[in-house]
């Protein structure tokens, strides 16, 4: 199978030695997505839902690149700064995986920029 690399210049910059997603056979494997704004380049870290939202924006212009999206996402790892911001994480994740939510996992970890929250995805690609 051939490796495709995927990157858009709607989404941020790779901020270190890695593709923004690798699109393999069928399957899109996206590189987690800290809360940047691509056009400012600053981190957007107001409040834990706006992060998450700038998050999953991302997320989905590297899916459209892609010829992919959110329906087709079938794996989800989220990252959290503080579990105690789960409920509003899941919140603002919710708006995005409405119907046909894909398996999720989420950890409590320190994130590159200190950010609030990191999510990546696998997706189904045509």
């Amino acid at each position: 199978m051939e490796k495709i690399i995927i990157n858009t210049k709607n989404a941020p910059k790779a901020i270190g030695p890695y593709s923004q997603a690798i699109k393999v056979g069928n399957l899109l494997y996206t590189s987690g997505q800290i809360p940047l704004d691509p056009i400012t380049g600053k981190l957007v870290d107001d409040n834990v839902k706006n992060a998450t939202d700038q998050c999953l924006k991302n997320i989905g212009k590297i899916l459209d690149e892609a010829n992919s999206s959110f329906d087709k996402v079938v794996k989800t790892t989220v990252f959290i700064k503080n579990m105690g911001d789960f409920p509003d994480v899941n919140e603002v994740y919710g708006k995005y995986f409405k119907d046909n939510q894909p398996a999720r996992s989420c950890v409590e970890v320190k994130l590159p920029k200190d950010a609030l929250v990191e999510i990546e995805v696998i997706a189904i690609v045509d």
